[in-house]
């Protein structure tokens, strides 16, 4: 635990997570463990109902992006000018979230900062003053059950809190939010796509470089390339995506929790802040008003530009598709030739999807990707895991759900 004159708190979450499909969002450390039942992602999600409640309407798949996004009041390319010092790119996140306390709109920011022995590893923490925000940039890999300090919170005396999280740990909170007690809670959400445990990921980096403790920096870019910093004095490099060792990671580097995400872009949160949708500033989705107003607290800090909407997703999503068939719940089985890696690599950042239409293309993988791997590893579990957003974006890729595939009265909500 930190020195909480210091403004950031880390509390010792008791208990472990739990077996099967779990992200450990910190449900299962609280006091009443059975609140997993309801308030989990993978086991009964209901997002329409709790879109409902958070921003006044379910998403509207025949409105602007919603069938890709979901709720959508303003869609921003957007940067923080000057960026902040260690951010991933430009620092909005901690900068909203730190705002938001400075401002006095909430007491507590329960967020992720690195684990003071790795720095990749994630730690919740509570963090009370502003500055303090700026020890939570950065990315973290590994799970982390932030919801676990909901309680340690409240019982701190909080009752206007924020909260910066990845989309399971939201849909937990959104689902127990009603009964936690608090005045109020502002959600600063992230999307996600494939996590791993922290020891998955240095395996990963010792495979990108001779020195990988020397990493400081990792970032998948819209540019299909992967960005690595150094803090041995080395410049940046950047590694195009295909030329990752992906198919040399075990089978089951990535959980059956992430390939079955069905929910990429946090569609519960007040404010997403990613990258996808950014051709190389951030993507910010405002949601409903509370989103809105937190942005505002920043004021003419934030740099906006036109959304970017270019290039042709079909082909890209069709490949990573007839891959995730291939790979049968595995990493990739083929590789590209090696004399063709470099024509490919060259082209993709050219011809290849990008802005929105990048942002999109992530969006049809991720469901696709949850759709085959549940039918192959979980088919009982499609018809109560699967809704239907996800359904309604893969049907464009001839993956449509048969009448065992989908809940009772859910019927509607596939067409």
């Amino acid at each position: 635990m930190r020195d909480s004159h210091s403004g950031i708190e880390a509390p010792v979450i008791p208990g472990a997570a739990r077996p099967g499909l779990c992200t450990d969002c910190g449900v299962s450390r609280m006091g009443d463990g059975k609140a997993c039942g309801t308030a989990c992602q993978f086991i009964r999600p209901d997002y329409p109902a709790l879109e409902s409640r958070v921003h006044g309407r379910e998403a509207d798949p025949g409105q602007g992006e919603e069938a890709f996004f979901g709720v959508t009041q303003r869609m921003l390319r957007a940067r923080l000018d000057p960026p902040a010092a260690g951010a991933q790119w430009s620092g909005l996140t901690t900068a909203l979230a730190a705002e938001l306390l400075r401002a006095g709109v909430v007491e507590a920011v329960l967020a992720t900062a690195p684990d003071p022995q790795d720095r990749w590893k994630p730690m919740p923490v509570i963090v009370t003053d502003p500055a303090a925000m700026a020890q939570c940039r950065g990315m973290r890999m590994g799970f982390g059950p932030l919801l676990g300090l909901l309680e340690p919170a409240a019982a701190a005396g909080y009752r206007r809190i924020a909260l910066v999280g990845i989309p399971c740990q939201v849909y937990a909170l959104r689902a127990l939010e009603a009964q936690l007690g608090f005045d109020s809670i502002t959600v600063i959400g992230t999307p996600c796509s494939d996590n791993t445990t922290t020891a998955n990921f240095h395996h990963f980096l010792s495979l990108l470089d001779a020195r990988p403790e020397t990493i400081s920096y990792l970032e998948f870019r819209t540019d299909f390339r992967v960005e690595l910093r150094f803090d041995d004095g080395r410049a940046p490099r950047l590694v195009p995506f295909l030329s990752l060792p992906i198919s040399d990671l075990p089978a089951d580097f990535f959980p059956m929790t992430c390939k079955t995400c069905v929910d990429y872009t946090n569609r519960l949160a007040d404010i997403t802040v990613g990258y996808m949708g950014g051709d190389g500033d951030q993507w910010l989705i405002l949601r409903n008003a509370r989103g809105a107003a937190a942005l505002e607290l920043l004021g003419d800090r934030v740099v906006s530009r036109p959304l970017v909407d270019k290039g042709r997703r079909g082909g890209a999503v069709k490949g990573f598709m007839a891959n995730t068939e291939r790979a049968a719940g595995g990493m990739p089985l083929r590789r590209m030739p090696d004399w063709l890696r470099p024509v490919v690599s060259f082209l993709q950042p050219r011809i290849g999807p990008r802005g929105i239409e990048f942002a999109r293309a992530r969006v049809e993988m991720k469901a696709i990707e949850t759709i085959l791997h549940l039918r192959r590893a979980h088919p009982a579990r499609l018809k109560n895991m699967v809704p239907g957003h996800v359904w309604r974006v893969a049907a464009r890729y001839g993956l449509v759900a048969q009448e065992s595939e989908v809940r009772q009265g859910d019927n509607e909500r596939r067409d």
